[in-house]
Order: C-alpha cells, then sequence, then structure tokens
C-alpha cells in the first residue's frame, strides 16, 4: 500500500488487506495519541467531555453551506416517529451550553452521504469524526487560540515521542507557527477566485484561518455590517478545510428571521426556537475538528480513507 496515494486508486476492501503494515499500524498510534493529547488538555482546563447522540428528529441541516455535497439524507422510524442521522451535533450543543455544562467537548460521529464524485477528492467520507468543543459566552478568537494550542501541542508530541510511527509512514511534518494568519473570505476570492481553498492550501506553508463565509442560520451574522463571525481553518501543502466554527445566533428574531430565509422548516428546531424566545440560549461559539482528516494530514497520507480501519468512501459499501 503507497500511503501517498492518489485518491481514485483506492479500493476500501482491498485496503483490509493493509491492516497488517506497519504503516497502517503507525497511523492508528498516531490518531491515538493525537486523540489523547487533545482530550487530556480540554479536561485540564475544566471541559466536560460528553457522549455523542446518533440519533435524533434535529440535527444540522448543512445548508446553505456552500460546501455541502449531501446526496441523501438518512432518516428511519423508530417507536413511530422519524428521526435523522447525525449530520452533526450544533443543535445539541447550543442547547447544552445554555442549560448545561458551559464547557464541553464531544468525539461525535457524523454521518453525511456525499455525492459519488466527492470519492475522487480523497478527502471525503459519509462516515466520520468530530471533535466538537463549545463554550458559552465564547468569541471566535478564543476558538482561534484553543485549536491552535491543541493543533501544535498534539504534533510537538508526536515529532518528541513517536518519531519512529511518523518515520515509517515517511512523514516530517512540521510544527506550526502560532498564532495563525487570519483572511476574509472576500480577500481570499479576489485574489484566487471563487475556488479559493486550493490555492490557498497548496501555496501556504502553516495553516490559516479564514473568516466570514455565508452559512447556516445559526452562524452569527452581524446586522450591520453583514460580516459573519465564523471561521474555517484551512491545512498547508494541498490538505484543505480542517475545522469549521462559529460564534452563535441567540436572539429569537435574528434566527427565526434566518430560517425562513434558508427554507427550512421552523419545527424542526422548535426547542432551539423555544430557547431563544425565553431568552435562555445563551450566545457561544464552538468548532469542530474532522478527525480523521487531521491524521491524515499529520500521517502525510493523500487519501483520507487510509486513516479508517474500515473505510467510509462515498460511494462505495463494504461487507464491513
Amino acid at each position: 500500500m503507497t500511503l501517498k496515494t492518489n485518491s481514485s486508486n483506492v479500493d476500501p476492501s482491498a485496503m483490509l488487506d493493509g491492516l497488517e503494515t506497519r504503516e497502517r499500524r503507525a497511523i492508528f498510534t498516531i490518531g491515538t495519541e493525537i486523540l489523547r493529547v487533545m482530550t487530556d488538555k480540554l479536561v485540564d482546563r475544566g471541559f466536560t467531555w460528553i457522549l455523542p447522540v446518533i440519533l435524533a428528529k434535529s440535527t444540522d441541516p448543512l445548508w446553505p453551506d456552500p460546501g455541502s455535497s449531501i446526496e441523501k439524507r438518512v432518516e428511519v422510524e423508530i417507536y413511530g416517529e422519524n428521526v435523522r442521522a447525525m449530520q452533526s451535533m450544533i443543535i445539541h450543543k447550543r442547547v447544552l451550553a445554555s442549560l448545561g455544562p458551559e464547557r464541553f467537548f464531544v468525539l461525535s460521529p457524523n454521518i453525511r452521504i456525499e455525492i459519488r464524485e466527492r470519492a475522487k477528492t480523497g478527502w471525503h467520507l459519509y462516515e466520520f469524526t468530530q471533535l466538537d468543543i463549545e463554550v458559552a459566552h465564547g468569541k471566535m478568537e478564543d476558538m482561534f487560540r484553543l485549536f491552535e494550542d491543541l493543533i501544535k501541542t498534539s504534533i510537538t508530541t508526536l515529532k518528541e515521542k513517536f518519531h519512529d510511527q511518523l518515520e515509517t509512514v515517511g512523514r516530517k511534518v512540521s510544527i506550526p507557527q502560532t498564532p495563525f494568519k487570519v483572511h476574509k473570505r472576500c480577500e481570499l476570492v479576489e485574489e484566487y477566485g471563487e475556488n479559493w481553498e486550493e490555492p490557498v492550501s497548496d501555496k501556504s506553508d502553516n495553516p490559516i484561518w479564514v473568516t466570514d463565509l455565508p452559512r447556516e442560520f445559526y452562524d452569527y451574522q452581524d446586522e450591520k455590517t453583514g460580516l459573519w463571525r465564523n471561521f474555517d481553518l484551512i491545512l498547508p501543502e494541498g490538505y484543505g478545510e480542517i475545522i469549521s466554527g462559529a460564534e452563535r445566533e441567540y436572539e429569537y428574531e435574528k434566527i427565526v428571521k434566518k430560517i425562513e430565509k434558508d427554507g427550512l422548516n421552523k419545527s424542526d428546531y422548535e426547542i432551539l426556537l423555544k430557547l431563544a424566545k425565553e431568552g435562555k440560549l445563551k450566545p457561544s461559539a464552538g468548532a469542530g475538528l474532522g478527525v480523521e482528516r487531521f491524521v491524515g494530514y499529520v500521517s502525510g497520507v493523500r487519501n483520507v480513507a487510509v486513516v479508517q480501519p474500515f473505510p467510509r468512501v462515498p460511494g462505495v459499501v463494504t461487507e464491513l
């Protein structure tokens, strides 16, 4: 198996044979250490570790995010009720940050049935895990500093203690310089065009934050300036987006107005709207880091399927 494989020549079934290779075992060890470092740091900082939700009536609409390419939304009936597979826990995070612990994280499985063409990117999966964080009364800059620390510390630890595994996969990953630079989306569009992400990632030698991205109703938008207080983190070396997050909307009228503008069904967000109407929905900030993508970046793979023992490649359904 070639780790830096082209995205179009990965056979998920054949990759089961690769589970016995030193390279795949090294990748699993690298992933284990990344999660250990990140979760330890969050617990030490007073974050509560929450277990994930898999099925619910309400989940992230992923609309009108221009980066979304969902072919099918998974729905099943249980106990006479229709529920959806979790696309992200954003709605649950907003409720929890308002009524429960104000600082928490969750390793959240996401199910997003991507269009089959996304298999060609080598960077999309139809099942993946996010390290999801939310902080009540948090700000965008708080998320920047938190994730910069998690990323830098995990890579530093790997280079210090797991150089054998990095050598096995042939990776010389650089320790990023912090703080990461911040760019507005409009600046990148002006320089690179609408499809700015790939050239920006290719030309960067350090991760960069990109802000002001028109997205879903729950991301905060300043009504006076029109600016969005949200962000993505773009990795260098062509690895692309790894984190999406934002400050959150919390005012009832603004949320309703945006839901209606996006053509969404208000009944899917009744609890969120109820809390907002009662003034109980706290402002917060949060983000999710794609675990498989980050492990893939640190390991130097060119297809994220290599990171999963049982790959979930768009358009391919295997026995296991």
